[in-house]
């Protein structure tokens, strides 16, 4: 129970960013508390309990998301200031862009860069871990997240007199 206590709220704000509904959050983050427990002896402390079990959530999340074709939702505002460019340079988001500017412009990337973008830039995973979890290439990783973020990047600039602001 105090694990269950001390991990439930965190997953809870995690499976909220993948899907719609917080009844639907609500089951994946029971669903990953039960398989965490059931598969408790595979635990191996390599990282900690919470980032092990954040990794369960983010699984089941992808699960259902492609069960059911559902979109991404909410970004909190904090993730939405800056970004980070595979340069290693950062672009700021522009003042008047607001949140659901860029809900709108994940929700319309295709569903192959969504997943890496939301993995990569809102849940941290590095590529490694995301070409584990969504089963593909660290090399189709990368270059999902650097088309994802292009296309981002060029959905959220604003144009002003024929140059970039």
């Amino acid at each position: 129970m105090q694990l269950y206590k001390q991990y439930s709220d965190g997953m809870l704000v995690v499976a909220l960013r993948f899907v719609k509904d917080t009844m639907e959050a609500e089951d994946i983050v029971q669903e990953a508390f039960i398989k965490a427990f059931s598969k408790l002896d595979q635990y191996r402390a390599e990282v900690s309990f919470g980032a092990w079990l954040k990794r369960i959530v983010v699984n089941r999340c992808i699960d259902v998301l492609k069960s059911k074709k559902q979109r991404l939702i909410e970004l909190e505002e904090h993730h939405l200031n800056v970004i980070d460019t595979n340069e290693g340079a950062e672009w700021l988001v522009d003042d008047d862009t607001t949140i659901e500017d860029v809900k709108k412009a994940i929700e319309a990337l295709p569903e192959k860069y969504k997943y890496v973008v939301m993995l990569y830039l809102i849940e941290g995973y590095d590529h490694n871990e995301i070409s584990e979890i969504l089963n593909i290439s660290e090399v189709a990783s990368r270059t999902q997240l650097s088309r994802g973020k292009q296309k981002l990047q060029t959905v959220l600039k604003t144009e002003k007199n024929g140059t970039r602001s």
